[in-house]
């Protein structure tokens, strides 16, 4: 089923007030249309058979019974397209008129759901014509257009056959603007996806407070929200209909319509995404309700071309950049100054390295004295040359500190460590991972002495890329006393240095875009002609790479084959599949074999909806194996 994907439709046609064959022709000819663009669910607005509009012609038995052949007309134009149709009528039974949802697969009526919250206030009479759902039974049975024994009421799930997440309930109109909307309990039942026939006029301000309404009813019940609205053949005669269709998915918009256009509108909702979302977040919410009959029905099991585009950068906001940078530099920096108070530090102390991570953290950490009325010069900037430095990183820290008015010390380690390969008995021509871990220490073992020295904390500078990839020596880079990055990831790290820097101007700025087009490097191998040897992303993979897989792999749980598909979408102009797998593959073999530094990182703050923190969002066991993971990219 497209790795959980469903492509769904909301379809407003022309209509003609109570020319009921002229609409029932284009509701068809919108079923055909839709089914053969690879819709499984498509959804038409409330009483599109006749029109909503249609007022006091709704007690007219001849108009009744015009929609009820033409429901049937419906079946008969639908048999063998496998898609599940919603379609708004007007439906008797037992000498009373409802306003209905009819459900239609394959031929056959399915179910009819009728509206709940009748609108009787303002343009709306429907009480006048209509009865609520709240006076017919559960699972009461109805004649219909031939079919002897119809579901008719509103506690009814319709399941795909051959997609057990692609789960489907009714709502009509009113029923999302009340308080109390039976997709509320439709969701806690398990429908995954709810659908809303609707006819909701157009006033000023309304489409932006219907759009926020049906996100916001997609974020709280954790769904995929289809809204299909009247359009252009309503009655004009004291109201317009804009057709403003809706898409939604646990709170994002995915699809929405022009104003006033009718015609068909698509989107594709990740089921899978829903359900996941609901294990981790409502466990215990939803589940299946024995107050709910589950209806089985046919769909297209034939793959479609996905036509969701994906972010190559998930963690990167598509609008509002600056905002979201600016918000989370002040949770960063709140979080410090709770840690500097707490722990009365005289003094912050901070590796500079002249790369990005830790110009970030530096940062940081000026915003915070300056938050806290501390003196700048309290922030004690060391940079740690050693056998990997290269002239340039040296001088741009220096010049960071210098341009950001902190104090700044430079102490050489290499001596130092020198000394140590002594006492170890290591060869120093022997750069295995001893060579450069034994710097790593050393810098750490600087900056912990030095910060109790001066009364003060140890800033860390590692962020949540590094820690998905173990990209730490443990005890080394991979200790502080306090960590301001530890859930920024490093392709977001970037946005913010170039934020911060365009605020600053000036010096910090020239310094800070030099950084920002410095290759990342541990630079714990000796450069050759002055130029770094020692790349990052040439060792561990593309962090544009790693964070793609890191979003969807933790914050989604998917499975390595989605994150796999999902990657290959999104960079297929970038990377081709060879290199995406191989990197897939290291992703998840570092993921698991270095949770053991996740087990003991230190303290910082939260961010995002993604964080590693045992006390908090992740806890895996260290000695956990990536054998299922490494089988299911196959």
């Amino acid at each position: 089923m497209n790795y959980g994907y469903v492509k769904v439709c909301a379809a407003t046609p022309e209509i003609r007030v109570a020319d009921v064959d002229f609409n029932t022709q284009n509701i068809i000819k919108a079923v055909r249309e839709s089914a053969k663009n690879g819709s499984q669910l498509t959804v038409f607005p409330e009483l599109c058979l006749c029109g909503y509009t249609c007022g006091d012609l709704f007690g007219q038995i001849a108009l009744i019974k015009a929609c009820e052949k033409a429901l049937g007309e419906i079946c008969s134009a639908t048999k063998g397209i496998k898609t599940l149709v919603f379609v708004g009528a007007p439906v008797a039974v037992a000498g009373r008129l409802y306003n209905c949802a009819v459900a239609i697969n394959d031929g056959n009526i399915l179910a009819v759901i009728p509206k709940t919250h009748l609108p009787n206030y303002g343009e709306f009479y429907e009480k006048r014509h209509f009865s609520s759902a709240l006076s017919v039974g559960d699972f009461s049975l109805i004649s219909l257009c031939g079919q002897e024994e119809v579901y008719f009421g509103t506690k009814y799930i319709f399941k795909a056959a051959d997609c057990p997440a692609f789960t489907v309930a009714a709502e009509i109109c009113e029923d999302l603007w009340s308080p109390c909307s039976p997709s509320v309990s439709h969701a806690m039942a398990g429908a995954n996806i709810i659908v809303n026939l609707s006819c909701s006029n157009e006033t000023v301000g309304k489409a932006e407070y219907r759009k926020n309404l049906v996100k916001t009813q997609s974020a709280k019940q954790i769904c995929g929200y289809i809204y299909c609205d009247a359009g252009d053949g309503e009655s004009t005669t004291d109201l317009v209909f804009a057709g403003h269709n809706l898409i939604c998915e646990n709170g994002s918009l995915l699809a929405e319509s022009k104003l006033f256009e009718n015609g068909l509108l698509y989107g594709e909702i990740d089921v899978e995404l829903i359900e996941s979302e609901r294990r981790k977040t409502a466990n215990g919410y939803f589940a299946d309700s024995e107050e709910y009959l589950q209806i089985p029905f046919k769909t297209q099991s034939e793959e479609f071309e996905l036509a969701r585009e994906f972010s190559k950068t998930p963690f990167i906001p598509e609008n509002g950049v600056k905002e979201r940078c600016e918000l989370i530099l002040t949770m960063q920096q709140k979080g410090l100054e709770k840690r500097l108070k707490h722990s009365n530090s005289k003094t912050a102390v901070i590796g500079v390295s002249g790369g990005l991570d830790s110009a970030l953290a530096l940062l940081v950490t000026v915003r915070a004295f300056k938050a806290l009325n501390k003196n700048l010069k309290d922030i004690v900037a060391v940079t740690m040359p050693c056998f990997g430095t290269t002239k340039k990183t040296k001088n741009n820290s220096l010049k960071l500190i210098d341009a950001l008015g902190v104090t700044g010390k430079v102490v050489s380690i290499s001596e130092s460590v020198k000394r140590h390969f002594k006492d170890i008995g290591h060869d120093p021509d022997d750069r295995s991972v001893t060579y450069e871990n034994a710097q790593a220490r050393t810098r750490t073992l600087v900056l912990f002495d030095m910060a109790n020295d001066l009364k003060g904390l140890v800033i860390g500078t590692g962020d949540l890329s590094e820690l998905a990839l173990g990209w730490a020596t443990y005890n080394g880079d991979h200790m502080s006393s306090y960590c301001v990055n530890s859930s920024v990831p490093k392709t977001l790290v970037k946005y913010l240095v170039r934020y911060e820097s365009e605020k600053y101007g000036g010096a910090v700025e020239k310094v800070l875009k030099d950084i920002l087009n410095t290759e990342i490097s541990p630079e714990l191998l000796p450069p050759e002609n002055g130029e770094i040897v020692q790349k990052t992303e040439d060792l561990v993979g593309p962090y544009v790479l790693h964070d793609f897989f890191l979003y969807y792999a933790i914050r989604y749980g998917f499975a390595p084959k989605k994150v796999k598909f999902l990657a290959e979408k999104a960079f297929k102009d970038a990377f081709d599949k060879e290199t995406i797998e191989k990197w897939l593959r290291n992703f998840y073999k570092r993921f698991f074999a270095q949770q053991f530094k996740r087990s003991c990182m230190p303290d910082g703050v939260k961010i995002g909806s993604v964080a590693l923190s045992p006390r908090g969002d992740w806890r895996m066991p260290s000695d956990a194996v990536a054998a299922v993971w490494l089988n299911d990219i196959e």
